[in-house]
């Protein structure tokens, strides 16, 4: 294959967003080895679950599979990058509400925190708040303890996050009198317990 006077393929892409890539956060969930049985004995090959995200509100997932590992790894950081999504979180720290999701035999339960919390999540999920830029959230897996499912579980939790301004747009009231609802909520709660 004819080269152009750039040199190697893709080389152009990578001048034109080294500067957005370079800050992205990437997390290395899990790498999983499987063997295919042929005539000549065992062929190994990887998969890798990767989480890419930026440290302020967006976040993606990727799984790639390949006979080597930096292959597997790279396939799955390119997936994580073009399939990143926005969330709206609470002055860039936590969650806006509580949420729960589910994928498969997983289910997760979010849970917004007060400063200085920090992240109360298991393996697969602390990985998805760090790339995403969270730092006090409590969270807890119910049902299955695989990576995928945890993940997707929570990326579902996420999606069904829903900022204030976002509501009160939907209801057609002021984004004021959303917020002074559920902080007059949390003080009734309080009063209760």
């Amino acid at each position: 294959m004819a080269r152009g006077p750039r040199g190697e393929r893709g080389e152009r892409s990578d001048r034109g967003g080294s500067r957005e890539e370079s800050d992205l956060v990437e997390r290395l969930v899990s790498i999983n080895r499987v063997a295919k049985v042929v005539k000549g004995g065992r062929r190994f090959g990887f998969a890798a679950l990767v989480i890419t995200g930026d440290g302020r509100g967006r976040v993606g997932i990727g799984a790639g599979k390949a006979r080597e590992v930096p292959e597997a790894i790279r396939k799955a950081t390119d997936q994580a990058k073009r399939g990143m999504v926005r969330i709206p979180l609470r002055e860039g720290r936590t969650l806006h509400h509580d949420v729960q999701g589910n994928f498969g035999a997983g289910s997760v339960v979010l849970r917004a925190a007060v400063p200085g919390t920090g992240i109360i999540a298991g393996g697969p999920m602390r990985a998805v708040f760090e790339a995403l830029g969270v730092q006090d959230v409590v969270a807890k897996s119910v049902g299955t303890s695989n990576p995928h499912n945890m993940v997707k579980a929570t990326f579902d939790a996420l999606k069904r996050m829903q900022s204030p301004r976002l509501v009160a747009l939907r209801r057609g009231k002021k984004v004021s009198d959303v917020i002074a609802r559920r902080e007059g909520d949390g003080q009734r709660g309080e009063a209760h317990d």
